[in-house]
């Protein structure tokens, strides 16, 4: 047997894991593709809320690299999501890893330069962890090679060092942030303040206060303990692994967080032995390859392996770092990152909604609101599930009421709902003006809350709101216009 064929290359037992992180990563970038497609003209292309073509001149290509340099159109963007969404589909069936060890490791390193382009020109709709999270983790499992070689031990462990770095980083920012999760009230308010709750949300608040403490503790051990037992002989890993699934499927159960659950649900699995999952699933066949891996195929990874954990020295440190960063890159490929979520919880929700007027004198006929398909509107309009699919108009309007500094683009979403943009429009659940846009909007900022028990029986309500502030003054483009000259 060569040398590069033994036992410590290859991850013999891991075959079902390949299979399930090839194709679920794969499905990861389909739906991020898709949202592209729907969501990235209106809110960042030729038209949109922040242009590309504005943020290239400003941004050097070296410290942002993307094929958007280049040039911008929204027909190249969609071109390129479409692109993308044949290959990822292509991987989930499974043909590519039927080919040589060289086939899908192309396709995923080109996903990931697509992908890598649209974040890098995505400015604060593209801020989120998730999205660096999938970059990683499409890098990293371009190297497992096809059916014809067995799956390189070192990849699967990388794999673990990241679903570790996601977990444990997690873990740390929570217990370096609030108190809430120290003294375990955390669970109190998060189902109710979370960015975008789904329609488990509203019971699963109601449930008991030990109910919410035992989250905590649960989250407590499954990120600050359990990771540690993923670098643990089997079925050690196998079990430190499920843990993390359990955990993360009661996340999927009780809120919106795009792909970020299900993607970790699937980077878990590269803990799993073939022989866990056949204990759990006994009529699941593995088909076990006889040829070796080319020694081509063993040195690129090997390579690429040794570059990784180079680069694992940033977030390493930032792990135990006093001032921990939180979902951050150390480099412009978002390789080796920084995750963690949620380091305080809000104890109230505020709301930001926004209204128009079609009247001379603003408010004289009404005003009409306009309804987001995910946030909190009406408060007879039950909470919907939109996870894995990422709306990202609507994550940026929970930050909003959070009051972050970060506004540019609102202020543009005001001037388009009054210009009528048919594009920003169909991105949102009720536009209230159909025929013509309205001459005035307003923008006012309101206390949510979950209803009880007793008003959602009386009133059919999910949520009960108070107005609260003030945020925009009633506004026209006439007006908009006199302030810029």
């Amino acid at each position: 047997m060569d040398w590069w064929n033994a036992d410590w290359w290859n991850a013999g037992d891991y075959y079902i894991a390949r299979e399930i992180l090839q194709r679920g990563v794969a499905a990861c970038f389909l739906i991020a593709f898709i949202s592209a497609f729907n969501q990235f003209p209106a809110l960042l292309g030729d038209h949109g809320l922040l242009p590309v073509a504005r943020f290239v001149r400003r941004i050097r290509f070296r410290d942002s690299p993307s094929l958007f340099h280049w040039r911008y159109s929204d027909l190249l963007l969609r071109t390129l999501a479409v692109a993308g969404a044949v290959g990822a589909a292509t991987l989930i069936i499974g043909l590519p890893q039927l080919g040589p060890p060289w086939l899908p490791m192309l396709l995923f390193l080109l996903l990931w330069a697509i992908d890598l382009s649209i974040v890098n020109v995505g400015q604060t709709f593209y801020s989120f962890g998730w999205e660096s999270l999938l970059l990683e983790a499409g890098f990293v499992v371009a190297f497992l090679g096809s059916n014809e070689v067995a799956p390189p031990l070192v990849v699967m462990l990388f794999l673990r060092w990241l679903v570790f770095r996601l977990e444990f980083g997690a873990g740390m920012i929570k217990m370096r942030g609030g108190p809430e999760w120290r003294d375990l009230t955390a669970l109190y308010f998060h189902h109710e303040t979370q960015p975008m709750p789904n329609p488990v949300s509203w019971y699963v608040h109601h449930l008991p206060k030990w109910v919410h403490r035992g989250e905590v503790l649960g989250n407590h051990f499954a990120q600050l303990v359990v990771p540690f037992f993923l670098f643990a002989p089997q079925p050690v890993a196998s079990v430190a692994a499920a843990v993390m699934i359990l955990t993360q499927l009661w996340l999927v159960l009780t809120g919106n967080f795009a792909w970020l659950n299900w993607l970790t649900i699937v980077l878990a699995c590269s803990a799993i032995d073939d022989r866990t999952f056949r204990t759990i699933l006994p009529g699941l066949a593995t088909e076990r390859v006889a040829s070796v891996s080319p020694l081509w195929f063993v040195i690129v990874v090997a390579t690429v392996t040794v570059g990784l954990l180079v680069l694992s020295w940033w977030p390493l440190r930032n792990l135990f770092a006093h001032h921990q960063l939180m979902n951050a890159s150390f480099n412009r490929y978002h390789l080796v990152n920084a995750y963690g979520a949620f380091g305080t919880v809000s104890r109230h929700r505020f709301e930001v909604v926004v209204e128009g007027s079609a009247a001379a004198t603003p408010g004289a006929d009404g005003w009409r609101e306009y309804e987001f398909r995910g946030k909190p509107g009406d408060p007879k309009r039950m909470p919907r599930q939109f996870a894995p699919y990422h709306l990202r108009l609507d994550w940026l309007m929970w930050f909003l009421a959070l009051g972050t500094p970060d506004t540019r683009w609102f202020e543009m979403l005001v001037v388009q709902l009054l210009a009528g943009d048919h594009t920003l429009l169909r991105m949102l659940r009720v536009n209230p003006f159909p025929d013509e846009p309205p001459r005035w909007i307003r923008a006012r900022v309101f206390l949510y809350r979950f209803s009880t028990r007793q008003e959602h029986r009386a009133d059919g309500v999910w949520w009960s709101r108070v107005e609260f502030a003030e945020l925009v003054a009633p506004v026209s483009l006439a007006r908009i216009g006199r302030r810029a000259s």
